[in-house]
């Protein structure tokens, strides 16, 4: 069945959180990150979460879509639907003991070669003051499915500069880590975001993958740490944005390459890479 466009400004059922001291650790041991910075809840001056720990508050309300598009999509065609684009903005770290709520709007659908481009807004706010953690903008793909009606976009994140998105240059920053085999379930464990077809070879055979994959989120999260150790001094609060789009598959127990350089307007762009040659993250720009 065709997605309607009349679906566009859908407003996703919110969720709250208490954030804890559990969590935040989890979530930075699960991607390795090892630093005191980010795994010692009794340093000077508190424990903060990583950034990209937005992704596990965000996921439940994502996957609220799914309920509420099975009237027009079949479950089927509902599978088909993948994850293409992450822009995450953090207006302030997460902190132990905060009292966060999670919402999402559908903002944007049209057509693409690939089938149906979908775009959520989804913001974390303090649930008392209303004051904001993070704002994602999530694009997804739903694979050979049409739109009926009138494409709309009712929201955008805010452009990026063209000269950011250049392909990387011959002299540019590497960074190798390897991916061990269990790396997908330790993930999905830690960050809380559980898809069978990271964790279950069989459910991943079935839906026509060469194995189980790690999620994009976690590939995601590794390039950014790259870059927060390498230019922000393992600050958390120095990172301001990053985005990227999801290219390709990650296997675990290979390797990828996280490249990246300054560009003339300083920002970082970024990439990702596996062993095999295939690009897992491309047009990737952070802002430190």
């Amino acid at each position: 069945m065709p997605f309607p466009a009349d679906r566009i400004g859908l407003q996703l059922p919110p969720k709250a959180w208490d954030i804890s001291t559990r969590t935040i650790l989890a979530y930075a041991a699960g991607i390795g990150a090892s630093e005191a910075a980010y795994l010692d809840d009794a340093q000077v001056g508190g424990l903060r979460a990583l950034p990209f720990q937005c992704v596990s508050l965000e996921w439940p309300v994502l996957l609220s879509m799914r309920d509420a598009i099975q009237d027009v999509l079949s479950p089927e065609e509902a599978m088909r639907g993948v994850h293409a684009v992450q822009d995450s903005t953090f207006h302030r770290p997460m902190r132990p003991g905060d009292k966060l709520v999670t919402t999402g709007e559908l903002v944007s659908a049209r057509t693409v070669r690939a089938g149906v481009l979908t775009v959520i807004r989804l913001m974390t706010r303090e649930r008392e003051t209303g004051e904001p953690v993070t704002t994602t903008w999530t694009s997804s793909i739903y694979r050979n499915v049409s739109l009926t009606g009138v494409a709309e976009s009712l929201a955008e994140p805010d452009p990026l500069d063209p000269d950011d998105l250049h392909p990387l240059g011959v002299d540019a920053e590497t960074v190798v880590i390897p991916i061990a085999r269990q790396a997908p379930h330790v993930y999905s464990e830690c960050a809380d975001i559980w898809n069978p077809i990271h964790t279950e070879r069989a459910v991943a055979l079935a839906a026509g993958l060469p194995d189980i994959i790690l999620h994009g989120t976690a590939t995601w999260a590794l390039a950014g740490l790259t870059l927060l150790r390498r230019y922000g001094g393992v600050d958390v609060a120095v990172l301001k944005r990053i985005t990227g789009r999801f290219s390709g598959m990650v296997l675990p127990g290979e390797t990828i390459e996280v490249r990246h350089e300054r560009a003339p307007s300083g920002a970082i762009r970024f990439d990702v890479r596996t062993q095999s040659g295939v690009t897992a993250i491309s047009q990737g720009v952070a802002w430190l």
